[in-house]
C-alpha cells in the first residue's frame, strides 16, 4: 500500500481544472501517458478500473512517476478499492455512491469522489461525511442546469462533473460556484495512445490547463 503523502478530495479537485479519466489497455502506455500529462501541467491522473491492465498500469505510474498523484476510477465495491490502494492509488473515483464503498476507501486511506446524479444519492453521501462528490453522468443527468437547481438545497456541496463533458462545454461548467473541476476522456484520446504521440497528450494537458 503506497506510503505517500495522502490527498483529501477537495485537494484533488482544486490541483487542475481537469481530472483526466484514463482507459489503458496495454501496461506500456501508462508511464509515458502519465508523463507527457504531467508535463502539460495536469498530475492528478484517474486511472478507470475497466480492464484488466488497470491496476498494474496504476501500479507503474505510481512507481515510475512520482510527480504525478494517480487515483483508481471506477471503484465499484470493496475489492477495488483495496485493489487500488495496494496497486499505489491515492484517490478513488465511484459511478455511484455506496457507505461500503465509502467506508472502504475510508480504511484503506483513499480520497474518494463518490458518484450521484440525484438529490436522494446526494443525500446519502453527506450523511456519510462526503462533501465532494462526481456529477455522473454530467451531461445526460441534467447538465449545468441540474448543478444550479442543486446549489440551492445543497450549497455546502462541491462537484466535478463527469461524463460527455468535453473541451468545448467544461467552460460552461466550470462557470458554476458549486463545480471545482471536470473530469474528461478527451485529454487521453485512445489513438494517440495507439500512436505513442505523447506530445500530443501534453498539448491538450496543456490547453486544459487554460480553461
Amino acid at each position: 500500500m503506497s506510503t505517500n503523502p495522502k490527498f483529501s478530495a477537495l485537494q484533488v479537485m482544486q490541483d487542475a481544472p481537469v481530472i483526466p479519466v484514463i482507459v489503458l489497455n496495454n501496461i506500456a502506455h501508462a508511464v509515458p501517458m502519465a508523463r507527457a500529462l504531467v508535463a502539460g501541467g495536469i498530475r492528478m491522473l484517474e486511472v478507470t478500473l475497466r480492464t484488466p491492465q488497470a491496476l498494474a498500469c496504476i501500479e507503474a505510474i505510481a512507481r515510475d512517476v512520482p510527480e504525478a498523484v494517480v487515483g483508481a476510477g471506477t471503484v465499484r465495491t470493496r475489492a477495488d478499492a483495496q485493489a487500488a490502494a495496494m496497486a499505489g492509488a491515492r484517490f478513488a473515483v465511484s459511478p455511484g455512491f455506496t457507505p461500503a464503498v465509502g467506508q472502504a476507501c475510508r480504511d484503506v486511506g483513499l480520497a474518494l469522489l463518490p458518484g450521484v446524479a440525484t438529490g436522494s444519492e446526494i443525500m446519502q453521501a453527506l450523511e456519510a461525511g462526503f462533501t465532494e462528490l462526481k456529477f455522473f453522468p454530467a451531461l445526460q443527468a441534467g447538465g449545468p442546469a441540474m448543478l444550479k437547481a442543486w446549489s440551492g438545497p445543497f450549497f455546502d456541496v462541491k462537484f466535478c462533473p463527469t461524463g460527455g463533458v468535453t473541451l468545448h462545454n467544461a467552460p460552461d461548467f466550470l462557470a458554476l460556484p458549486n463545480v471545482v473541476c471536470v473530469g474528461g476522456s478527451w485529454l487521453v484520446p485512445a489513438d494517440a495512445l495507439t500512436q505513442g504521440d505523447w506530445a500530443r497528450i501534453t498539448q491538450l494537458a496543456r490547453a486544459t490547463k487554460s480553461l
